[in-house]
């Protein structure tokens, strides 16, 4: 019988302590984690997760379709009629289930680092894919100082289309990002204004940049964007604060609420208040593909080594490193030890082998209780001491992902500021 979630012994976090420790001591320090789907109601999933079809609506129509997966996350998702552990990523271990974010909170520095343990007491990135058949609103994240009106942080992000997901562009293989450098306020406060007009006109006076998959973009918070229909890993800051700017996506409706949920309740009809969230600079900035486009860049290895580590992700808000992440693939019939400076998230997006000795491969198709060997997250200890994967087939790479925290790579590319 194939092993299902529901099977499987939920451990709360009072009584945690030495489930964790045990699973620590065993696993090294690489934990499995559990699929993490979330449904977002106003999208259209796109049907690359390789979720099954009849399992895209698991949470019902009403809910949405399912068109988001969540990767090492202790973020609850900003969702409406949500399930209490929405967007929280489990730990399996030995026919029991605890949250990723518990086990945090009972082992603290052993999990994340000393550094970021000290500082957050949390871990206080994730990372996703959303894959949606076509683009979505115009949305800002806004930034710490306007996000904590609301007693939320702000979010900065950044996208990597992997090849092994986007087979297909889907409806719109673009991206609105900014908006154009002659842009006014007062013409952003006019489409605000027009909300219940129909279409507010807000891509006007914007400009789309065509997606490539194996390349991404940073984006940091008061961006406005309207990411396009490719299937998109998205390593971020641990918060789901948003407000969209756009009335009407492909003739379906935007809720103003929408607009106006992450801002103080007084301020819901102000137009120079909900412009002012937006940096402006950085919106209006006539070099903004050179100051936010991606393409990875080589880490290390060669074929010679039997690996290539690329960063796919990087880039810097006011200085500060948010999330960075890596594209490690190993070579068939090859076993290699990557270390690395601190704990992080890693999806396997093809192949087999193993990870530290235990399983891991990319599987064809997953229903909604499948548990998996294609997600796991690795602590701070065992990152710095250096993972093993090997791969087993003879014709076939093993590619991971993995997502890092704050501050945890200085040696990572710069974008040209």
């Amino acid at each position: 019988m194939k092993p299902s979630v529901k099977d499987l012994k939920t451990i709360k976090k009072a009584s945690l302590k030495k489930t964790a420790e045990t699973a620590l001591a065993a696993t090294g320090g690489v934990f499995r984690l559990l699929p993490n789907w979330v449904p977002r109601s106003f999208m259209q999933p796109g049907r690359r997760l390789k979720l099954a079809e009849e399992d895209l609506y698991a949470l019902g129509l009403d809910r949405g379709g399912i068109d988001e997966r969540w990767f090492a996350s202790t973020t609850e998702a900003a969702n409406a009629g949500r399930t209490p552990d929405e967007g929280l990523s489990y730990i399996v271990f030995e026919g029991k289930r605890f949250l990723l974010r518990d086990a945090v909170a009972v082992l603290g520095e052993k999990m994340v680092g000393k550094t970021i343990w000290k500082k957050y007491k949390r871990w206080p990135v994730f990372s996703k894919f959303f894959d949606n058949m076509g683009p979505i609103c115009h949305h800002v994240h806004q930034t710490d100082e306007f996000a904590k009106l609301v007693g939320q942080e702000g979010k900065p992000e950044s996208y990597y289309f992997p090849p092994q997901h986007n087979y297909v562009g889907n409806n719109f293989p673009y991206t609105f990002f900014g908006l154009n450098p002659e842009t006014t306020r007062e013409q952003v406060k006019e489409c605000m204004a027009n909300w219940n007009k129909g279409d507010n006109g807000i891509l006007d006076l914007s400009q789309a940049y065509r997606l490539k998959p194996g390349t991404g973009w940073y984006v940091q918070p008061g961006i406005l964007h309207a990411p396009g229909s490719l299937c998109t890993y998205e390593p971020q800051w641990g918060s789901d604060v948003f407000g969209m700017y756009q009335s009407l996506v492909e003739g379906r409706a935007v809720d103003r609420s929408l607009l106006v949920k992450d801002m103080p309740k007084k301020k819901w009809n102000d137009l120079d208040f909900i412009v002012d969230t937006l940096d402006w600079e950085a919106n209006v900035d006539p070099q903004f593909h050179k100051h936010h486009y991606l393409e990875p860049k080589l880490c290390s290895g060669s074929e010679k080594e039997g690996y290539v580590d690329y960063w796919t992700n990087y880039g810097r808000t006011n200085g500060w490193q948010a999330v960075t992440a890596k594209r490690l693939t190993v070579y068939p019939k090859q076993k290699v030890t990557i270390k690395d400076n601190g704990a992080y998230g890693l999806i396997c997006v093809e192949g087999k082998g193993f990870i530290n000795g235990q399983e891991i491969y990319s599987p064809s198709l997953i229903h909604f209780y499948d548990i998996t060997s294609d997600e796991f997250f690795v602590t701070h200890d065992a990152a710095n001491k250096g993972v093993v994967f090997e791969n087993t087939s003879e014709t076939e790479v093993l590619e991971v992902l993995r997502y890092f925290g704050p501050e945890v790579n200085p040696d990572a590319p710069e974008i040209p500021e």
